[in-house]
């Protein structure tokens, strides 16, 4: 039962609704720091993996730049915990985004367990799986840049099929500037 204490007036309603638009901005922006994080970690192992078997004398090393994503994970869990807790209500959507980035970090990891297997050709394979979450994280986030990079990827990754494995970490690291950091410095400047 209603009563007229429980009704919101005309500017109460627009104050609660400007108030949940802003916390909605606000969790969007800080959402770039995972794109930040990641775009420059993977861009440079991307990068240097190209210039190790391109370059260096000893290209067999080359993937052990991979190694700088495990500190990129650890700050990633103790950032996602300290954010999960600061902003309490955490909505579906969030969720959602949050299990679709999980998923996307499972589907990809064989990738680079095996990829030796594949003869390093593993930005052919995880350029897709990535522009779709991207793609998709864009559509819940309601932030075109985002979307824009998930195709991005997905182009990227279409083209690395004709490139040999060395020359795809090269595109690999173009398609994280592109669909990771561009993306991402606007989606952090986007914060009111």
């Amino acid at each position: 039962m209603e009563t007229n204490d429980d009704r919101l007036s005309a500017q109460q309603s627009l104050t609660l609704i400007e108030s949940m638009i802003r916390q909605a901005k606000g969790k969007a922006s800080g959402n770039s720091f995972y794109f930040l994080l990641w775009g420059w970690v993977i861009a440079v192992c991307n990068f240097g993996m190209y210039y190790l078997m391109k370059f260096s004398p000893y290209p067999n090393y080359a993937p052990a730049v991979w190694m700088l994503t495990i500190p990129a994970w650890v700050v990633t869990m103790i950032y996602g915990a300290r954010q999960g807790r600061s902003q309490g209500i955490i909505s579906h959507l969030d969720q959602v985004n949050k299990w679709l980035w999980i998923a996307m970090a499972i589907t990809i990891t064989p990738a680079w367990l095996f990829g030796e297997k594949i003869n390093w050709m593993v930005n052919a394979i995880i350029l897709m799986p990535v522009g779709a979450a991207t793609f998709v994280s864009g559509v819940i986030l309601k932030f075109l840049p985002l979307r824009l990079g998930g195709i991005v990827f997905w182009a990227a990754g279409i083209l690395c099929y004709f490139l040999d494995p060395v020359d795809q970490y090269l595109v690999g690291g173009f398609a994280i500037i592109l669909g990771y950091l561009f993306p991402g410095y606007l989606l952090r400047s986007s914060r009111e």
